[in-house]
């Protein structure tokens, strides 16, 4: 068993949720103009939002709201709609318009918004004797994605998520899976399959003993060497590893993935160094850390909440002095909120890059900036002049086709290019790579 809690964090808080109903009395904290909360109000009506009492009382300073970044990160944003969209849903809500009809109008705007990129409903989904396994991903020929259906929440909400399809009540956007059987039998029928990731959402919202009902299986299966589990949960609700009533189940969970022979990952989440600071984090990071497991630390990039290379040094460095590993930092994927989040490539790896440099060997293992693309993680390499010619110059870290990976390609040089589809073949040419199309 994972070594005892420390003493002064033996009280056990209760978790509580914050959703929409209670944004206007949450926002009774700071000074908005009624115009402004009212906006605030429409894109929660479209976009998911929810938080919780830790990140609301531990995490946002309320003395800089709206600036604060873990507001930015948690709260909902006018900017995060199109200014039609959002006056339209304003509208709708300050005339109290029946349920349905807004309900109508959000579905709208949401179709508009490019739910699913990447091919995730389509290009991802795996088949298994004819049938469509719906809540699985299977991008990469090493790697299948679970989505458990009890797992399709989180205890807080990003406000740039790009699984926002997950969290809004659609059913026909979910991607989510309880099929345990068809799960195993697509893994044994798979053995290039070696590493899953168990995903969401996020997984830890489950209980332990349901969480056991998805992994356990997991380990009867000798092809499978690693899983991964995706979650925030250390930055959003550090409590789950520590005085949740099923803590020390879920970290004797963990201790058995380690004692089987597999490597076991915790894929956490963090996206400002503020989310590391408060001293029940680090100890539930203590605790993942006693079982054998390795976390494993990754994030986007996003505009108004930590677009400075000072923010990702720091994050880099503490996680690294608390036994974490950087991975990867992510660009704002092509979905949702993007047009108000992104943030240019160009800019992205000049901020990457200062922050690289002034970061320890041990922090280095952080790739990016990269994008999850149609054709697979591309990452930002740098910017050069060939043959007179300004370039980006990119690689594949992983690939649908694996022939395309670690092969170095270049895309003419776009100050404003944000996402992959922006890019253009550099020198005139066609295509990036044979097999790699433009866009």
């Amino acid at each position: 068993m994972s070594s005892a809690l420390h003493p002064a964090l033996q009280t056990r808080p209760r978790y509580r949720a914050f959703t929409p109903r209670d944004l206007d009395g949450l926002l009774d904290r700071v000074s908005l103009p009624p115009a402004e909360r009212l906006a605030l109000r429409a894109v929660s009506a479209v976009l998911p939002f929810r938080t919780n009492s830790y990140v609301v009382d531990e995490l946002i300073d309320w003395s800089v709201v709206p600036d604060d970044p873990v507001f930015r990160l948690t709260f909902p944003q006018s900017g995060m709609l199109p200014a039609h969209d959002l006056r339209r849903m304003a509208d709708l809500l300050a005339q109290d318009a029946a349920a349905a009809e807004v309900r109508h109008a959000a579905h709208e705007i949401r179709m508009r918004l490019n739910p699913h990129p990447s091919g995730q409903l389509d290009a991802n989904v795996p088949v298994h004797e004819g049938r469509r396994l719906t809540g699985l991903q299977h991008k990469y020929s090493e790697t299948v994605l679970i989505f458990p259906r009890q797992g399709q929440t989180c205890h807080a909400y990003c406000t740039y998520c790009f699984r926002w399809p997950q969290f809004v009540g659609e059913s026909e956007l979910r991607i989510a899976t309880d099929d345990i059987a068809a799960t195993s039998a697509y893994l044994r029928a798979h053995p290039e399959v070696t590493s899953t990731l168990i995903t969401g959402g996020d997984p830890l919202v489950m209980s332990t003993e349901v969480l056991r009902r998805y992994v356990e299986p997991l380990l009867a299966i000798d092809t499978v060497r690693s899983v991964r589990i995706g979650t925030k949960a250390l930055a959003f609700w550090p409590y789950r590893f520590l005085t949740d009533r099923d803590a020390d189940d879920l970290l004797r969970l963990f201790e058995k993935v380690v004692a089987s022979g597999r490597h076991l990952a915790l894929m956490a989440h963090f996206t400002h160094p503020r989310e590391l600071r408060p001293p029940v984090v680090r100890e539930a990071m203590r605790r993942v850390r006693d079982t054998g497991a390795v976390i494993r630390c990754q994030g986007p990039l996003v505009a108004g909440i930590n677009d400075s290379a000072e923010a990702w040094a720091e994050l880099w460095e503490e996680t690294t002095a608390l036994g974490a590993v950087p991975y990867y930092q992510f660009v704002e994927r092509d979905t949702g909120p993007q047009g108000y989040f992104g943030v240019p490539l160009a800019r992205g790896h000049a901020i990457f890059r200062d922050a690289y440099a002034r970061v320890s060997g041990l922090a280095r293992t952080v790739r990016g900036p990269v994008m999850s693309a149609m054709p697979g993680k591309v990452c930002v390499d740098g910017i050069a002049e060939v043959a007179g010619e300004k370039v980006f110059v990119l690689h594949l870290i992983q690939a649908r086709d694996p022939e395309l990976v670690d092969r170095p390609f270049f895309a003419a040089y776009d100050e404003g290019a944000t996402w992959f589809t922006d890019l253009k073949p550099a020198f005139g040419a066609e295509r990036f790579l044979p097999g790699l199309e433009v866009g």
